[in-house]
């Protein structure tokens, strides 16, 4: 049995202003992504892939268009109803790590179960769970956030956006604020977690290296999707233990 897709936009448009001054970022998007993949969206500044990742977020609506989210019509919701989708549906990375750092990585990785009021021997349970799935080591787990290197804050986010447990992990330049060696043992977590646990991944990328670690690419240019193509030369992130680097 095929598996069940997790995002359908249909001709997606997305317009700014009005009259003469209307500028078109999206001009008729159409894809599917099913539960399971790992897609890469890439495109170069200027392309709409920052407008389409709002759109896929529910950060934003098209002007025009369907966006369904694990069979949810998105398009048309109000900021309300975003704001569940967001919470309920969708784990966030993004370029910076956005943790507290006067706060320990079990506490930043269960904030978002202290919004949803959830006790706190089950959420440290959670916690404690995603951590393991994002590979973090459990004898940093009581270190504030600004005692770790960037690479381990990263996997701090990654573990957060697991608490919840989301139908489609949302990554935005990930490995943006971090050095190749350290943006390996990133994309091999997100590899870990697509392979094995079998998580939805779409990451979101101006960089052909990056991307080149998804089963498929997403090319945009000029708010076009230019080719959509499975990557048969995936590139295989190497292990954090294949990479000496500085924990803490």
């Amino acid at each position: 049995m095929p598996n069940k897709d997790i995002i359908v936009c249909k001709d997606i448009k997305k317009a700014y202003g009005m009259g003469e001054t209307m500028v078109v970022v999206l001009k008729g998007i159409t894809f599917s992504i099913q539960e399971g993949e790992f897609v890469a969206i890439m495109g170069p500044s200027g392309s709409g892939k920052s407008t389409l990742m709002h759109i896929l977020g529910a950060l934003d609506t098209p002007t025009s268009g369907e966006y369904f989210l694990d069979g949810k019509d998105v398009s048309k919701l109000s900021d309300e109803e975003l704001a569940d989708i967001r919470r309920e549906k969708i784990g966030f990375v993004f370029q910076a790590f956005n943790l507290l750092p006067r706060t320990s990585v079990l506490r930043n990785v269960s904030l978002p179960l202290i919004y949803a009021n959830m006790p706190k021997e089950e959420r440290e349970v959670i916690a404690k769970k995603a951590l393991t799935d994002a590979a973090f080591p459990e004898a940093f787990w009581g270190y504030h956030s600004n005692q770790i290197s960037g690479g381990m804050m990263q996997r701090v986010a990654i573990a957060r956006s697991l608490v919840n447990n989301p139908a489609l992990i949302l990554a935005d330049e990930p490995t943006g604020n971090l050095d190749s060696k350290t943006g390996e043992i990133v994309l091999h977590t997100f590899q870990n977690l697509n392979m094995t646990q079998g998580k939805t991944v779409v990451l979101i990328t101006h960089e052909p290296y990056v991307a080149e670690h998804a089963d498929r690419i997403i090319h945009i240019m000029d708010g076009n999707i230019v080719t959509d193509e499975k990557n048969h030369h995936k590139r295989l992130a190497r292990n954090e233990k294949d990479i000496p680097h500085d924990n803490t």
